[in-house]
């Protein structure tokens, strides 16, 4: 599915429900320009849109799905194994030395980031927010998946897109760091050199027990080998040790947000 017949499955909708572009701006507070923009594909749509034409046209949440299948076709091929196995770990541990984790990420922070990497074309770049976006259901559906994230200081200080979207950005960690099933620790700069350092990465725990890796690149990798996951493994508890708890963690990102 692609992003066109996402537009086609809207539009039908809208006619079977007999409601125009004006008539579904004024049921889900979005701005007719907005709808006009979407249905003509200049403008990408974001999981929150399309859950709420899903209530307003009685879809029964056909829309966000479909649109979800469409995330995940746009994802990067290399990217595509790990995608299985997020969506069914039931607990995910990750560690990013430079930026916030991406199932954290603001639409816009996740902009600058993508486009920041200076290799893909505009179009392209919605393509993958909009991925990125649709992963994000795993921390805020109605089943989320408990995820633990250690951060550097010098991440939540770097500000990427400009003080508004960093601003944003940590006010959306906070968020989310009040949710119960997300744990959120900083590591302060005065730790000085950790094994974040050597980069990124996340541990995924499956139902039955068993663990896979993903380790961060300009293409990622899918580890499973015993010894590499003991590594990351050991690599994780440092990085705890290493850390701020988390309440104290929380009291950095409020701080660093009243500094912006």
């Amino acid at each position: 599915m692609n992003g066109d017949m996402w537009i086609r499955a809207l539009k039908a909708a809208r006619a079977g429900a007999g409601v125009s572009q004006e008539a579904l701006a004024e049921l889900i507070r979005w701005s007719p320009s907005t709808i006009a923009a979407i249905e003509t594909g200049r403008r990408r749509p974001t999981p929150q849109f399309a859950e709420a034409a899903d209530a307003a046209l009685d879809t029964n949440g056909l829309l966000a799905e479909l649109l979800a299948v469409a995330a995940r076709q746009e994802s990067p091929a290399w990217f595509a194994p790990w995608r299985g196995i997020e969506a069914e770990a039931v607990a995910l541990r990750t560690s990013q030395p430079s930026l916030v984790p991406g199932l954290l990420q603001t639409e816009a922070y996740a902009h600058a980031v993508l486009r920041a990497q200076g290799t893909h074309r505009p179009e392209q770049v919605d393509q993958l927010v909009a991925a990125r976006l649709a992963r994000q259901e795993l921390l805020t559906g109605p089943t989320p998946t408990r995820f633990t994230a250690v951060v550097d200081e010098t991440a939540l200080r770097r500000v990427v897109g400009g003080r508004d979207v960093q601003r944003a950005q940590l006010e959306r960690l906070l968020e989310l760091a009040a949710l119960p099933h997300v744990r959120l620790y900083a590591v302060p700069a005065e730790a000085g050199a950790h094994p974040g350092l050597a980069g990124g990465f996340v541990l995924a725990t499956l139902a039955g027990g068993d663990e896979v890796a993903y380790v961060d690149g300009v293409f990622g990798q899918v580890v499973d080998r015993p010894d590499a996951l003991d590594t990351i493994r050991t690599m994780w508890d440092t990085l705890l040790s290493e850390a701020l708890p988390a309440g104290v963690s929380v009291e950095l990102i409020g701080k660093l947000v009243s500094e912006l």
